[in-house]
């Protein structure tokens, strides 16, 4: 799954300290925005990608604990504190105030990135979590069927629907979010959980009735495209104006024999045949 590159801002009016510490950022492989002053940073436009801030704590125009006070609430952006000038209550107000790591100039550069490293961990888990929940509030309940495949259930709902006791446990928290037709995508599920060499994916739809689709399991690396091929056959099926059961049937239909003549380009997932 492609991930957004990780942005590692810095904050010191030091240009020498900046210039080193963009070279060392990027030598890890993140990428690094530097700003001379705290209203320089908070003029940036926002990044929506795993990010952390390295901030000095002596600046021309802000302090940096009241920069840091100006991000609370972005609690997916870590702060790591790095200065020339740390004193014991700073660096106590600075912990308090949550930062994730405190360092004194010089700095050991494998600590430095050791403590980057988990910061951004952090930013990509509290980003996931701020994802999903924008995703359950907001644009579920707009849609007029969501396909999730077992993985993307369980992390919407808490349940991994592998078996139909758990499927319909499934369905009733995505009715709780106010998704009224769900067609749960069996592909990922083991061949020892639902039977002999057959894909099974499952349709509850508004009226509370389960259909279920199912076709023998191909064994074949190239799928890539599989789910958004099934998401857009059934929407030109909606638009025919057919039956949403019709319209899953039919699509359903249509990704297994794109599966099975697949051209087989390349070496590895290689696209289906459409």
């Amino acid at each position: 799954m492609y991930e957004a590159e990780p942005i590692v801002f810095v904050v010191d009016d030091d240009e020498s300290v900046r210039e080193s510490l963009k070279l060392l950022i990027e030598s890890a492989g993140w990428q690094a925005q530097t700003y001379p002053s705290a209203q320089a940073f908070l003029a940036r436009p926002p990044a929506f990608v795993p990010s952390c801030l390295l901030l000095d704590l002596v600046l021309p125009d802000l302090n940096g604990c009241d920069l840091q006070g100006l991000l609370a609430d972005q609690t997916d952006l870590p702060v790591i504190f790095i200065t020339g000038h740390g004193d014991v209550h700073a660096t106590v107000r600075a912990m308090k105030g949550g930062a994730m790591d405190f360092f004194i100039k010089p700095v050991n550069c494998d600590a430095l990135l050791s403590a980057i490293g988990n910061a951004l961990d952090r930013s990509r888990a509290l980003l996931d979590q701020a994802a999903v929940s924008v995703l359950k509030k907001r644009l579920l309940p707009l849609a007029s069927l969501v396909t999730p495949n077992l993985p993307e259930a369980e992390a919407l709902t808490g349940i991994c629907p592998q078996s139909e006791h758990r499927l319909r446990n499934a369905a009733m928290v995505f009715k709780m979010l106010r998704v009224e037709n769900v067609l749960f995508k069996g592909g990922h599920a083991p061949p020892e959980e639902v039977g002999c060499e057959t894909v099974r994916d499952v349709l509850l739809w508004s009226g509370g009735e389960f259909a279920t689709f199912e076709a023998r399991r191909q064994y074949t690396p190239h799928t890539h495209g599989t789910g958004c091929t099934l998401a857009t056959a059934i929407a030109c099926g909606l638009a025919q104006k057919r039956t949403l059961q019709e319209a899953v049937a039919r699509a359903h239909a249509y990704v297994q024999e794109a599966i099975r003549t697949a051209p087989g380009l390349g070496q590895g997932h290689g696209p289906l045949n459409h």
